[in-house]
């Protein structure tokens, strides 16, 4: 009996459909549809690609610590075309028995489509794109920042410039914003702070390096590496021919598996 998981990424979600654990392997998952990322500009004539590995570390009170690391290749072409290679296995927390098969995230904002690529069993899906484009992995973008409900903008908020400097070759501006949570806002006996430190990168119009620190989450570290600027393959961003393409309407739940 099939089930549908649901699986929610930086608040949008990708859709997959597979039986049940131990009865069958990677190539009976199909996906039905994919927005990963945060939706944002297109972003154009910064074309590039990179492997951006994100690592979160939690220290528990008995001093253990949980240790959680993702990586995923991401492409950008001129036109402002993304393209993701990842694990299903790093996306939302999912178990780690449950064997999912790699996947590609395709933004097209071009033609206004997105794409969901299954390379095991060579089938993909297409939605509307809405116009709109995602301008990098979350955790790599400036801008407002919520931290325990409260708006980066607030007046108690810190945010400072940190200088120049140069991360895997390319110039980056750095700056330290700094919210604070007072105490009885979430239930809190004593304030709370959130620290984000990030790089950003005119040139590439993206966030390099991105570090935030939250007592209740842990420390967060996205960083970009084997950075390339040359303008990537146009074959990148497309289903390749001997793929079964399907069509999909509207995004998926933002829920857990059921």
């Amino acid at each position: 009996m099939k089930r549908i998981l649901a699986v929610g990424l930086f608040g949008l979600a990708a859709i997959a459909q597979a039986q049940p654990p131990g009865r069958g392997g990677p190539s009976d998952w199909q996906l039905k549809g994919a927005e990963v990322g945060r939706p944002g500009p297109v972003v154009k004539n910064a074309p590039f690609s990179a492997e951006v590995t994100t690592e979160t570390t939690l220290v528990l009170q008995d001093g253990n610590h949980i240790r959680q690391t993702s990586t995923l290749r991401f492409y950008r072409d001129a036109e402002g075309r993304t393209r993701r290679e990842q694990s299903l296995n790093s996306v939302g927390g999912l178990a780690a028995n449950i064997n999912l098969p790699p996947v590609i995230f395709i933004n097209d904002p071009v033609a206004g489509v997105n794409y969901a690529l299954n390379p095991s069993s060579k089938t993909a899906s297409r939605s509307s794109a809405g116009g709109r484009g995602f301008n990098g992995p979350a955790g790599n973008r400036g801008g407002r920042m919520r931290g325990g409900g409260i708006d980066a903008v607030a007046q108690n908020t810190k945010i400072e410039p940190l200088g120049r400097q140069t991360i895997e070759g390319v110039v980056a501006d750095g700056t330290r914003t700094t919210v604070p949570i007072p105490a009885g806002r979430l239930g809190n006996e004593q304030p709370i702070q959130t620290v984000v430190e990030s790089w950003y990168s005119a040139d590439l119009k993206t966030t390099v390096l991105s570090r935030r620190s939250d007592p209740r989450s842990g420390e967060t570290v996205t960083r970009y590496t084997n950075i390339n600027r040359t303008e990537p393959a146009h074959s990148l961003f497309e289903v390749p021919a001997d793929y079964k393409l399907s069509d999909t309407q509207g995004r998926g739940p933002r829920t857990s598996a059921k």
